[in-house]
């Protein structure tokens, strides 16, 4: 029986690319570059902030104004992370069901960890743990946070979900050791999710607690 969730941040719980899309595209014109349409902000998402502006960036960390528009891009994102972001529907109802029928619950994501604290504060208190990239562990795909997360609510991984919305998840999950539930509404499509081998996809959130029942 599975008793803790370990949640994706960005595009599983929190809808954050209008707010990341309008701080890649401030720092790219303050460098004098042409912005990107949401839609190829979204494919550039998930492996954090700096792989994002790498990809964002033409010629990526070649490019001689690479590090400045990488600092642009932090300092407007830490002051307008929380300008249009807000909660995928029905997800913070869900997560208060968990926490009622004794889930322990974890947000683990790739975005810098002062940004996923504040973020996670102002939207899920409830939640036992949220930790971002930080020093000394390597961010997701690797399993590190997640084990991390893991340790500090004295889980086990035998009886722990992963909770997702990219490859990035599935592959944090099996690197973790993690059984893994995608979801449909996110920053990837149900098509692309089955290409890659997702096996468990939901559609809508409260499908969660029937797929949580089948594990």
């Amino acid at each position: 029986m599975k008793n803790t969730v370990i949640w994706d941040m960005d595009g599983t719980i929190l809808n954050t690319l209008d707010d990341l899309a309008d701080s890649v595209n401030y720092a790219l014109e303050a460098c004098g570059f042409e912005p990107h349409s949401q839609d190829e902000i979204k494919a550039m998402l998930g492996n954090g902030i700096k792989v994002l502006m790498e990809l964002a960036v033409p010629q990526g960390f070649n490019n001689p104004k690479f590090d400045q528009c990488f600092e642009i891009f932090k300092q407007h994102y830490q002051i307008h992370m929380n300008d249009k972001t807000k909660p995928y529907p029905k997800i913070p109802e869900l997560m208060k069901i968990l926490r009622q029928k004794g889930y322990k619950q974890a947000i683990v994501s790739n975005k810098i960890d002062m940004a996923v604290k504040k973020l996670a504060q102002t939207y899920y208190p409830f939640v036992d743990l949220a930790i971002g990239e930080c020093e000394g562990l390597q961010r997701k795909p690797q399993p590190d946070l997640v084990l991390k997360a893991l340790d500090d609510l004295g889980a086990v991984k035998q009886e722990a979900v992963y909770i997702g919305d990219s490859e990035v998840d599935l592959q944090t999950a099996k690197n973790s050791g993690l059984d893994c539930i995608s979801v449909a509404w996110g920053f990837r499509t149900t098509e692309m999710l089955k290409s890659i081998g997702a096996k468990k996809i939901v559609q809508k959130p409260l499908q969660i607690l029937d797929a949580l029942a089948e594990m």
